[in-house]
């Protein structure tokens, strides 16, 4: 709830901060040339449009419908869709990076097929998109809000796409990569290199990544 409300604030700081541009602009401007009533608002529109896209720009992803992911997915469906557990149960960092090692220690195998969490945990071998469905399901089990699992580049350069999940907290966002990673990883900390984001499942919501400029990989 904490992050939500810091998240409003910014953005309402954003947009009266750009208020206050816009009317210094419009002062300066109409102080050098005498606009009409139809060009000032068309100017002001325009300017208004431009900062509420800086204002927001925390957006990252854009809901949609489906993604081409969806058909592929049905197996893991279930534990996207399944509620999340008692929000009084503290997930700390410290859990979440115990539950990274754990599944960071399984081998790993490319499947084509997206395993379930219970033939992650039986099985010798996961690749990246069951691991990180596997953190997701703890992470709900537990009460863990805010958290995407995620289909995107682990670089620029990548030939075949990566799965993660993104968990945002009120000390940040952490990229969690039970695949490469043996702890979480600070968003804030990190460039815009790898990690590059394309599609993000949280619950029954589905996402498009509208800004691929987030996270790089140390």
């Amino acid at each position: 709830m904490r992050s939500k409300r810091s998240l409003g604030l910014r953005v309402t700081n954003g947009l009266a901060r750009s208020v206050l541009i816009i009317a210094i602009i419009t002062m300066v401007l109409i102080s050098i040339y005498p606009f009409t009533l139809k060009r000032f608002l068309i100017f002001l529109l325009a300017v208004l449009t431009l900062c509420s896209v800086s204002a927001f720009a925390d957006s990252v992803y854009l809901k949609v419908d489906s993604t081409p992911y969806d058909r592929q997915m049905n197996r893991i469906t279930p534990v996207l869709f399944s509620k999340v557990g008692a929000t009084n149960q503290n997930v700390s960092l410290t859990l979440v990076n115990h539950w990274l090692e754990d599944l960071r220690a399984i081998p790993y195998a490319f499947s084509p097929e997206w395993k379930t969490p219970a033939e992650v945990e039986s099985g010798p071998v996961a690749d990246c998109k069951g691991k990180a469905v596997a953190l997701y399901e703890k992470m709900h089990v537990r009460g863990a809000e805010h958290v995407r699992l995620v289909i995107g580049k682990r670089t620029a350069l990548s030939r075949r796409t990566h799965a993660w999940l993104e968990w945002n907290t009120d000390s940040g966002t952490y990229v969690l990569d039970p695949t490469i990673n043996w702890s979480a990883c600070r968003a804030d900390k990190l460039g815009d290199r790898a990690y590059i984001p394309l599609y993000a499942y949280a619950g029954n919501h589905k996402f498009r990544a509208t800004a691929t400029t987030l996270y790089a990989k140390n």
